[in-house]
């Protein structure tokens, strides 16, 4: 498999980009990390702490920009993504690790039921054109429009205070631990209704436009035409011929946005203080936590770029032509 062996050796080099860059920007970055973090503490800090804290996350003057470099690959390969300020002293891989599974848990259920759901809306309105079908689209395209804070907004006063059927805020109520306790899971979906609801509304009409467009160029093709005239069920020639074709753009639009599922939603979850990787990006922005930024970062990055193979290799399974102009 040529093709992938190329793309995989394509994503390792942009990989290594996004590392170096992510180790050189807080390093360029107006401001000192160490002395923030020594602020919080008002100064009650001695001399031989200070220059143990400068080791510590890898900002010794003493040592070359090379030697800080070859150290940061060093502790990515290990696993340690440095202290978080904001946390401090827990490891930033721990601070990830905590809001990681309510943002994968959230915004993936959303983004996949979405995808699902869109892109059979778009399958039937399409291959129904000039039908009553089409009546909603000017729907579609007015939710597409609408960011996602203005509904979670709106959602908030009508479902939350108006009617108060749904928690307003948080991943679950304040007095519970997280646990398998199935209290606990009752109070987290409850309190993900909202924000998921809100990623599904703004989120399924995009898809629903993108496969009706597709759908409809896809059905004047001739091969459509020709099972068609074989006699082939309607089902069949819509989702086995003309689906199928129509469905290759969406594969790489549905790729890019599970890469993106790690960052969450960053508004969203600001809008329902979800504890999510979003909200805590947000955290420490405002906390100047460079450590736990490059972190988040990090993650980021490679979520995206697994996504994107995930793409070409389904790509290549669904369009043989993408083997064969490859050299597989």
């Amino acid at each position: 498999m040529r093709f992938i062996a190329r793309r995989g050796v394509f994503y390792l080099i942009t990989a290594w980009a996004a590392v170096t860059i992510n180790f050189v920007l807080p390093r360029v970055m107006p401001g000192d990390p160490v002395q923030s973090l020594i602020n919080r503490y008002q100064g009650q800090i001695s001399a031989d702490a200070v220059a143990s804290l400068y080791t510590l996350f890898g900002l010794d003057e003493q040592q070359s920009i090379w030697q800080q470099y070859v150290e940061y690959w060093g502790r990515l390969f290990t696993g340690d993504l440095g202290l978080s300020f904001t946390f401090f002293p827990t490891p930033v891989s721990e601070v990830i690790a905590q809001a990681l599974p309510w943002t994968v848990g959230l915004v993936g259920v959303a983004s996949v039921l979405s995808f699902v759901l869109g892109t059979l809306g778009g399958v039937a309105i399409g291959w129904r054109r000039g039908t009553w079908a089409d009546g909603l689209l000017p729907v579609t395209a007015f939710l597409s429009a609408v960011p996602y804070f203005w509904l979670g907004l709106i959602a908030i006063m009508v479902l939350a205070v108006t009617w108060p059927v749904f928690p307003s805020s948080g991943g679950y109520d304040g007095g519970l631990v997280p646990s398998l306790d199935p209290e606990f899971i009752g109070s987290a979906l409850q309190h993900a209704v909202l924000p998921a609801a809100t990623i599904v509304i703004s989120s399924v009409a995009g898809w629903v436009l993108g496969m009706r467009n597709m759908m409809v160029t896809v059905s004047s093709e001739d091969y459509v035409t020709v099972a068609q005239a074989k006699g082939l069920s309607e089902r069949r020639v819509m989702f086995g011929y003309a689906a199928r074709n129509a469905v290759l753009p969406q594969v790489s639009g549905f790729a890019l946005s599970l890469g993106f599922i790690v960052s969450g939603t960053l508004v969203m979850e600001m809008v329902f203080s979800y504890p999510g990787v979003g909200y805590m990006l947000f955290q420490a922005t405002g906390g100047q936590d460079y450590p736990l930024m490059q972190g988040i970062f990090l993650v980021i990055t490679l979520a995206v770029l697994v996504a994107n193979l995930c793409a070409d290799i389904a790509y290549a399974v669904l369009d043989p032509r993408t083997r064969q102009g490859a050299g597989v």
